[in-house]
């Protein structure tokens, strides 16, 4: 399968501005609903799966002005004001997918042009969304039962526009037919039936059982007292259940001078989240593949460790916690003199061939300090007993492990393989190398090993001496992206119709494997207290025992609920300016805003 890697990294440039909306009721919702028709599927390109997804053109009149952002929210496209001229080139020079959105309340074409339209609108792989009423439909001089694929919106609101972008995407499922003829080519009871749910949908929360009122009514008090608190300056929160994202809201600021309010688009640094999100999915794969066997030692997969104290610790117990390895090692230490001052033979201000490794703009590390890393992991002693003490040493070794494994770059792969089939385009390793600044939340003003205010880097020291790429750290992405990567493992390993990790070995990954020893642990997942403490949990009371998911240093949490269908994430950046600052926790902000998610739910006589 090709993926137009190179293609697509100009779009992760590119911001989004617009956002699905929620505040519909669900009469509203369902009559918009309604007014979708797919008339014409020839080549069954609706809705869009596999290679079509990676390179799309979108042409849209200017009152469609919603729809790019829109269809961003799914995958990066490249939209462009409406010509027929431009359309047509695009044609013969690519083989992707070619959109074409018409508002035809603006609409008008002379003869010539819309015989070209017409031809161009014929084509396999062009698709034709048409917005306006039955009679503009009626009246148009172009033909559009000369398209191979045609979806039909009796109207064009935000929220129309919206479920258009879901149909094409698979988000919804579309199963209405015409009432009566709207043209001698379109009879009564013409339109296709489409099966939904295959990406991620946008819908009111009553939709899928859930009461807004106490979502925005009681989230909004905890967030502004923890940011009145100085908890963290700014946070979003997405809730999706059912396949279907029904709350995406941010609140606050990048920092505490208030220049620059979140936006939902915003990229965040990961932290420890990057554990679940990059070696994660690619050793389940692995695992579903059989190149990788949990009951197999360590040294099998690194011999870097074979004769050492590590080489025999099953793959298994080091994914729970529970191989006896040390919680960390603060290997920047040994890189700064007494003085406070870097060594010269490990930094320096310019790349270089020896200095290849960029720390900060002014803070180059030597081309072997990896080495150096691996063996403080290597020399490192091991606790004595077994039993549950959360380690990320093991997690500066998985992307060496797993290219070898795959025979290609770690990072290359994970967006090959996973983030770019489900659309997750922003995230990313060294985000700044991607995105303009603003679009990346600040982190730690660091004081004692950097020297500077941390934004589009990791926040983490270790991940940062490793070129930005680890299991450990390292990853940015936004809400709306991570949402999708989670809905994959919701799905126990499908998304967008395509199946790209095992079931089984989600299954597996996401249960607890020594909850007899009081290790509450899955595979790399955090779950539930065995016990629940609501001054330990940091989840929900609810939040069922199938439960998983990982929260981040930098203030950032991700959970998942297979029993109630159900996603959570909390984004924020509390380790701004310091990372001394606990107050996320102390105030118990994400775990109580959990457990209004699960309170919620309405009953049976309120749906």
């Amino acid at each position: 399968m090709k993926y137009f890697i190179a293609s697509l990294l100009f779009f992760w440039s590119l911001g989004v501005s617009a956002q699905h909306d929620f505040t519909a009721s669900v009469d509203a919702y369902e009559k918009a609903k309604s007014s979708l028709f797919l008339l014409k599927n020839e080549k069954a390109k609706i809705p869009l799966l596999g290679e079509d997804v990676f390179k799309i053109n979108h042409f849209y009149n200017e009152n469609l002005r919603e729809l790019p952002a829109l269809m961003d929210l799914y995958y990066p496209v490249e939209s462009h004001a409406f010509e027929v001229e431009a359309i047509l080139s695009t044609y013969v020079n690519s083989s992707g997918i070619i959109i074409v959105s018409i508002d035809l309340s603006s609409f008008y074409l002379n003869e010539k042009k819309t015989d070209l339209l017409e031809k161009a609108l014929s084509q396999e792989n062009i698709i034709t969304l048409v917005y306006g009423s039955e009679s503009e439909f009626q009246k148009s001089t172009i033909d559009f039962s000369k398209c191979s694929h045609l979806l039909y919106v009796s109207g064009r609101t935000k929220l129309q526009q919206s479920l258009a972008v879901q149909t094409l995407f698979g988000g919804i499922d579309i199963r209405n037919t015409l009432s009566e003829d709207l043209t001698n080519s379109f009879k009564k009871g013409n339109g296709f039936t489409l099966k939904g749910n295959l990406r991620l949908g946008y819908a009111p929360p009553e939709s899928v059982g859930m009461d807004r009122n106490v979502l925005n009514e009681k989230i909004d008090p905890i967030v502004k007292m923890a940011i009145d608190s100085g908890a963290f300056p700014g946070c979003q929160i997405i809730i999706a259940k059912n396949q279907k994202v029904i709350f995406h809201k941010s609140w606050g600021h990048h920092t505490y001078d208030q220049k620059q309010a979140v936006a939902l688009n915003d990229i965040y640094d990961f932290a420890s989240v990057t554990k679940v999100t990059s070696a994660l999915p690619a050793l389940m794969k692995l695992h579903g593949e059989g190149k990788v066997s949990l009951d197999d030692p360590l040294g099998k997969y690194f011999p870097k460790f074979k004769n050492t104290n590590k080489a025999n610790l099953p793959i298994r117990s080091i994914l729970a916690h529970n191989a006896k390895l040390k919680p960390w090692i603060p290997y920047w230490r040994s890189t700064i003199k007494k003085n406070g001052k870097y060594k010269w033979r490990t930094f320096k201000k310019r790349k270089s061939r020896r200095f290849p490794t960029k720390v900060t703009d002014h803070l180059y590390l030597h081309r072997k300090y990896k080495k150096k890393i691996y063996k403080a992991i290597k020399e490192s002693p091991l606790n004595e007993k077994s039993g549950y003490v959360y380690s990320g040493l093991a997690f500066y070794l998985w992307p060496e492990i797993v290219s070898e494994l795959v025979n290609e770059d770690f990072e290359i792969y994970l967006k090959k393989t996973f983030y770019q089939p489900i659309g997750a385009s922003t995230i990313t390793y060294n985000p700044d190398d991607h995105f303009p600044l603003n679009r990346i939340v600040l982190t730690e003003n660091d004081t004692f090993f950097r020297k500077v205010q941390i934004h589009g880097k990791v926040h983490d020291e270790g991940a940062a001496m490793m070129g930005g790429v680890s299991a450990n750290a390292g990853l940015f992405g936004s809400a709306n992206d991570l949402a999708k990567l989670m809905q994959l493992y919701l799905n126990e390993g499908t998304y967008g119709g395509e199946r790209l990790i095992a079931a089984a070995s989600v299954k597996e990954f996401t249960t607890c494997h020594y909850c007899e020893e009081g290790n509450r642990r899955g595979l790399g997942f955090d779950k539930p207290l065995i016990e629940y403490h609501p001054q330990k949990s940091s989840v929900a009371k609810d939040a069922s025992p199938s439960s998983y998911g990982h929260s981040g240093y930098t203030g950032t949490f991700t959970w998942v609920d297979p029993e109630h269908d159900l996603i959570y994430i909390f984004f924020s950046n509390r380790v701004y300016p310091t990372r001394e600052n606990r107050k996320i926790y102390q105030l118990n902000v994400r775990p109580d805003i959990h457990q209004l998610i699960y309170d919620s739910f309405l009953s049976a006589d309120e749906k």
